[in-house]
């Protein structure tokens, strides 16, 4: 399968996360309203940010499978990443005025009882977006992207939010008031952590950062391969699902091009075999 034809099936994966935030968001922040719930809202304004997120990741899964062109000869799947990344602003600005609002409904000292509807939104809720988060991480690991990969764990942070709104719903209706709005404010704490985890891993992409550990097994093989005699520099980074590689061997003064050529398409054979890797670029040098 080709990244156009995953990046289609990606596009799936957000689509329905759309689809299920949307529902959601509706239904907790009207029901949270209605049955006096600062969990539940929370938990629904938490759902509404995470909408806006999931075009972003729609739109970005959506321009990373353009072909290249003249100004981005290596292709668009960036553009995935950078969706991540906006998805973690917009993620981190909400959890904040979350944690802001409930902050505030804690020290006001306004007992509100919350309706039991509200409790079984709430659960009803964590059991469908723990659905979603399963299939889109089944779903990204399948075509290896990190937009979908970034998505399955905000939903699977949304469902946690969602247990936690439960719970504190049902303590406010054993007469512990503060439970409600502390879940709330729980919400808004998790929102940002979600939101700090997508915003790191996207910022290490865009600076080419990339997997020491990866890299050293990356090693290892290439210099299995025959008449090699060194591995003088390997690099690494990563371009939206892609794995890109650069790689510096040293072998036989003696070979001619097209034995010193044979060498490096066993070492693309190897990288796309093994390592899963289509992307690559090896430098061959003189061993001294």
């Amino acid at each position: 399968m080709n990244h156009t034809e995953e990046m289609k099936r990606g596009e799936k994966g957000a689509i329905i996360s759309i689809i299920a935030y949307l529902i959601l968001a509706l239904a907790k922040l009207t029901i949270g309203y209605l049955g006096n719930s600062d969990a539940l809202r929370a938990d629904g304004l938490n759902n509404s940010t995470d909408v806006i997120a999931s075009v972003a990741i729609l739109v970005g899964l959506k321009i990373s499978r353009k072909p290249p062109d003249k100004e981005h000869r290596y292709g668009h799947y960036r553009a995935e990443t950078i969706a991540s990344l906006f998805a973690a602003f917009i993620m981190v600005a909400v959890g904040i005025q979350v944690i802001i609002d409930t902050v505030q409904k804690i020290f006001s000292h306004d007992n509100l009882q919350p309706s039991m509807l509200t409790a079984w939104t709430a659960l009803g809720a964590a059991a469908v977006m723990f659905i979603v988060y399963a299939f889109n991480l089944s779903l990204a690991k399948k075509i290896n992207s990190s937009a979908l990969h970034a998505a399955a764990q905000d939903n699977k942070s949304d469902a946690l939010v969602s247990i936690g709104a439960f719970i504190g719903i049902i303590g406010a209706n054993f007469g512990v008031y503060w439970l409600d709005p502390f879940a709330g404010l729980a919400v808004g704490v998790i929102i940002c952590h979600t939101a700090w985890d997508i915003f790191k891993d996207s910022t290490r992409t865009l600076t080419d950062g990339f997997d020491e550990q990866k890299l050293e097994k990356i090693r290892n093989s290439v210099s299995t391969v025959d008449q090699v005699k060194k591995v003088k520099d390997i690099k690494g980074r990563i371009l939206g699902n892609q794995d890109f590689v650069d790689i510096t061997i040293l072998v036989d003064p003696s070979l001619n091009v097209i034995e010193s050529h044979a060498i490096t398409e066993n070492i693309e054979k190897l990288l796309k075999e093994k390592h899963g890797i289509t992307y690559s670029q090896i430098h061959i040098e003189p061993y001294q």
